[in-house]
């Protein structure tokens, strides 16, 4: 008798496994779910389902704390002499809090006239916007309202690395001691290209005085390697208990040129630093920015390449993958990172920082002005309003990107070689 109910009882709960099996597999086969899961459902899903759990760090923008809007906002305390050209801050450096008030270095120029190309420049008339530039800094209490503090890194005397240029600065703290890398011009910009190492300088305090390395700390590339023109911003931040200094470089050559980011590390801020054997380890963006985010390094990809306008992740600081697409990045952008140099184990992003907007009238007076950014690429904030994934323009922002002459009149030539088919 109890043998017989035992059977009874197992063939029943075999009849219920079975129900419930046939049950999921209708359910699978059914259309995907209406309420989109917060988990990758156990389901065949297409290519771009499964890059939606796979690749980003939740299935919609709103919840994914690499997405954001980034708003901008003009800054108080800088003059740039009725936009004439002849005054240009532009590539700030990371903000960072010390004394009881914000920091930031930029390249500053301060000529008599505008850039006017390689060919007629001199030692007074820049070619480009980033030549004949010294390193300077400012300081604020908010972060809208800025005090200028005048000359950080001047310009070393020839032959000094710099001599011609000291541009594209950004800061370390390590230590106690603060070190700002800067690209190190030896010529005029334009000449070749914008050929130049890494030079550093460093001090005691955030307002110096700076003691130029005078030597090169990261040099181009071999012959015939990705990065043996340039080493352009260079970026450092602590982690894994070393520095580690991204950077951006040309590669390519002209007309096709191709740029992409690197990563050199080292124990000691005057080095050596030793190149990533895996460099490029970003193969888009046109500056560089990035941030520690909970295990690893976040960075914004701005402007060129195939990865451009993207936000990137890292568990290991290395192999970078696409974690949200996003609109209006800031150019050059120095974020303000509380623990950029605290060797954490969690970052927790950023929320603002200093960014630069060029060409402001044209390129007969081409200069660039300071501006601020803020986001939400926190993990302490959920901002929804950074959040959005629309964005509302009036007409005349879409007018202003138009066709330029050779391109209506390429049209102008297609139409007419349509009628004339047509007759």
């Amino acid at each position: 008798m109890i043998r017989r109910t035992l059977s009874r009882i197992l063939l029943i709960a075999t009849g219920a496994l079975f129900v419930l099996g046939c049950e999921a597999q209708r359910q699978e086969a059914g259309g995907f779910p209406f309420k989109l899961p917060n988990e990758k459902p156990n389901r065949a899903l297409s290519a771009a389902m499964e890059r939606n759990y796979d690749a980003y760090l939740a299935p919609i923008p709103q919840e994914n704390e690499l997405y954001t809007q980034f708003k901008y906002t003009e800054l108080k305390g800088f003059d740039y002499n009725d936009h004439d050209g002849t005054i240009s801050r532009r590539d700030p450096s990371k903000v960072i809090f010390a004394k009881g008030k914000y920091y930031v270095w930029y390249t500053h120029r301060d000529s008599p006239t505008p850039p006017q190309g390689a060919a007629k420049c001199n030692d007074t008339i820049p070619s480009s916007d980033w030549d004949l530039c010294d390193i300077w800094y400012a300081t604020s209490k908010d972060g809208f309202t800025w005090e200028e503090q005048g000359v950080a890194v001047p310009r070393p005397p020839k032959p000094n690395v710099g001599w011609r240029s000291v541009a594209t600065t950004d800061i370390l703290e390590w230590k106690g001691k603060y070190y700002l890398y800067y690209q190190g011009f030896q010529e005029a910009s334009g000449k070749r290209g914008d050929d130049c190492p890494v030079a550093v300088s460093y001090a005691d305090s955030p307002d110096g005085p700076w003691v130029a390395y005078n030597k090169i700390v990261i040099p181009n590339g071999g012959e015939g390697e990705w990065d043996q023109y340039s080493i352009h911003d260079p970026y450092p931040l602590v982690y894994k208990g070393k520095i580690y200094l991204y950077y951006k470089s040309d590669a390519n050559g002209q007309p096709n040129l191709v740029r992409m980011q690197g990563l050199a590390t080292a124990d000691n801020p005057l080095g050596p630093f030793t190149k990533c054997p895996l460099n490029p380890v970003i193969n888009s963006g046109h500056e560089t920015t990035l941030f520690p985010f909970k295990e690893g390094i976040a960075a914004l990809v701005i402007r060129d390449g195939n990865e451009h306008n993207t936000i990137q992740y890292a568990k290991d600081g290395v192999n970078f993958n696409i974690a949200s697409m996003v609109t209006l990045m800031p150019n050059a952008g120095g974020p303000f990172i509380p623990d950029a140099f605290t060797d954490t184990k969690d970052g927790r992003g950023i929320t603002w920082g200093i960014s630069h907007l060029t060409t402001v009238t044209g390129w007969k007076t081409n200069h660039a002005i300071l501006l601020r950014f803020d986001c939400d690429l926190s993990q302490d904030v959920n901002d929804i309003g950074m959040k959005r994934t629309h964005e509302y323009n009036k007409p005349e922002y879409y007018f202003k990107h138009g066709l330029n002459g050779k391109q209506k009149k390429r049209i102008e030539e297609e139409n007419k070689a349509i009628q004339k088919a047509k007759k």
